[in-house]
């Protein structure tokens, strides 16, 4: 077993940990949330939904890193998902590993994103000794960039770019890039 699958990352209020198969539709629910998916094209089917756990899981396999299922001790067992992931699509930054984010609305604005991402930064300047971790989301996504403004994530706005996989014309497609190398890690 590798140490990102036979291990959790875990601080005083976060736990990322593998996945389970009741995760599968935990994941179902929280990406048909139109608040969840409000900087995504769409909420997303229930078959959409596993066929991305099937990617999740997939991508653990091939790169022994991947977007872990996030638990909350004594508060919720499955909270969503935050992790590394290399995108599936290629832009003026790829190839790259790419930290997000994904959790259900109840666990917004108590700083659970932040905390688990900060574990899975150590996990990729640590571990897997990478040089650079971006992150990128919609320019109007505010809470996501928020929290990458608290991961100590930089923005050069020369690196914002269209994202090749949304909708040309749709306000979903300007995308913000951040990045933080791993000298400047918090």
């Amino acid at each position: 077993m590798t140490p990102a699958t036979s291990r959790m990352l875990e601080s005083n209020r976060v736990r990322l940990r593998q996945w389970r198969p009741e995760d599968r539709s935990r994941l179902a629910e929280l990406n048909a949330d139109p608040r969840v998916m409000e900087f995504f094209p769409s909420v997303m089917t229930a078959e959409e939904s596993d066929a991305m756990f099937e990617r999740i899981e997939q991508h653990f396999r091939q790169h022994d890193f991947g977007y872990w299922a996030v638990e909350l001790p004594g508060v919720s067992e499955f909270a969503g998902f935050v992790g590394l992931a290399v995108p599936r699509f290629e832009a003026h930054f790829t190839p790259c590993v790419e930290i997000g984010w994904r959790l259900g609305f109840g666990f917004w604005g108590k700083g659970y994103a932040t905390e688990a991402a900060r574990l899975a930064l150590h996990y990729a300047f640590t571990w897997l000794n990478l040089q650079e971790v971006v992150s990128m989301t919609a320019v109007i996504n505010h809470r996501s960039r928020r929290v990458m403004e608290k991961l100590k994530m930089i923005r050069d706005a020369v690196d914002d770019f269209d994202h090749p996989l949304v909708p040309e014309n749709h306000q979903l497609r300007p995308h913000v890039l951040y990045r933080l190398k791993c000298e400047n890690q918090p």
